[in-house]
């Protein structure tokens, strides 16, 4: 039975700060896990400190005094990775002029840490489920089958159920990898820990900067516990640190607090709650933007047999037509510009002579409209994308990795986008 003091321990150990009990039952978890040798897959949001988790369980398990080495996956090339991992073969490919050992080869007897390992490639998530299920493996270049003796931790901030659905991600290696599952909760669910956070990087940074630390009002507390905190601990050290260099008062409030804050969360990558991390790719936002066009599309078809079936029944209430038109007017244009089109008429008004004729247009031809801006939603989609990675990239000096993890998405993620984009550095 793992006490409240033993937690305690571990928390001083490894420098997690906070008192959350869902941070607990995670660190209960690696405490319980780390003595085995099964594989452990850590998923949570990015930046919320998923590489502590690892640590903690090579430190505590009888392969502390092996080597440890923390990889990510995404941050390697897709023509190369087999090669860091496995290691290669003289002349297996341009550019291999000596024999070089694989991670997984001088790591044998440690821990070997995969983060992202969502970003992996398929060719090389085979290799690593042999590793796992045998403890084999094979050189690049080369037909000679070594053993090697490797814990395997992985961590993701993306779904991998999504992911097998896709087919980017093998249904075998994600139930090998998840024999013990350990979830790290995102900040915003920690509750009062931001505070303490806050408190401790505010202490760091006056003494690496030799200065005063920064405390936070009540008014500043509140709007800090408010906020989501996409990017997790990552951004909220970030923040405590330009607080720390910029504010010479070291009093902030409310306002203050808010200056530093990002003008829209929405601009901000948001991950999913279950796993965390990663945005909606093109091929998500294109489906999501192809669904709300046929549902608009499908409203209007029905808006235009409502109408005949109006006209063709001589229906005369005039309560139904006033409904009708009601709907049909907030689909109509903002611009409120005639439109060169034929539109149907409703006819009411024929019961006696006190009555008068009505006409009422129906604006059918909003479903051409929409099709057409449709195409222009997603340029402007992909243009805002543009402009957000261009900022992150002059405000990090063209460093991609720094600005991988302000934007919250993966190196690889970021060489697609800036390729895709034409964005040059």
């Amino acid at each position: 039975m793992i006490s409240n003091s033993d937690i305690q321990y571990v928390k001083q150990r490894f420098g997690i700060i906070g008192n959350s009990p869902l941070l607990n039952r995670a660190i209960e978890i690696a405490m319980y896990v780390a003595p085995t040798d099964m594989a452990v897959l850590v998923t949570g949001e990015s930046g919320s400190g998923k590489e502590s988790f690892s640590k903690i369980i090579h430190h505590l398990s009888h392969r502390k005094h092996g080597p440890f080495i923390a990889i990510n996956c995404g941050a390697i090339p897709e023509g190369t990775i087999d090669s860091e991992l496995f290691g290669h073969e003289k002349g297996a490919f341009t550019g291999a002029s000596d024999t070089r050992k694989g991670y997984f080869e001088v790591t044998s007897g440690g821990t070997i840490f995969l983060d992202e390992i969502g970003e992996m490639p398929l060719s090389t998530q085979a290799r690593l489920l042999r590793v796992l299920e045998n403890g084999e493996f094979i050189k690049v270049g080369s037909s000679k089958v070594q053993k090697t003796d490797v814990r395997v931790v992985a961590a993701t901030n993306v779904r991998l159920l999504d992911a097998i659905s896709k087919g980017k991600f093998r249904e075998d290696l994600y139930y090998r990898l998840n024999t013990v599952p350990l979830f790290v909760p995102p900040l915003r669910e920690r509750g009062r820990d931001s505070l303490l956070l806050f408190r401790k990087f505010a202490s760091d940074f006056a003494e690496k900067y030799h200065t005063k630390p920064i405390f936070l009002t009540e008014d500043g507390q509140e709007t800090l516990l408010d906020y989501r905190f996409p990017g997790n601990i990552r951004q909220l050290k970030n923040l405590v640190e330009q607080m720390s260099v910029l504010e010479t008062g070291k009093v902030i409030d409310s306002r203050t607090l808010d200056g530093y804050m990002p003008t829209s969360q929405a601009l901000v990558p948001i991950s999913k709650p279950e796993m965390g991390g990663d945005q909606p790719d093109s091929a998500d936002l294109e489906m999501l933007y192809k669904i709300i066009f046929e549902l608009k599309k499908e409203l209007g078809d029905l808006k235009e047999i409502v109408a005949r079936i109006i006209r063709d029944e001589h229906v005369k209430s005039p309560a139904l037509l006033a409904k009708f038109t009601q709907l049909t007017s907030e689909d109509s244009d903002l611009s409120q510009k005639p439109k060169p089109t034929s539109p149907l008429l409703l006819e009411s008004g024929h019961g006696n002579n006190d009555s008068t004729d009505e006409s009422q247009t129906i604006d059918i031809d909003r479903v051409e409209e929409l099709q057409g801006n449709e195409e222009s939603e997603s340029l402007s989609l992909e243009r805002n994308e543009k402009e957000l990675i261009i900022k992150a990239l002059k405000k990090n000096g063209n460093r991609r990795k720094r600005a991988a993890q302000e934007l919250g998405i993966s190196e690889r993620t970021l060489y697609r986008k800036i390729k895709q984009y034409e964005i040059e550095d």
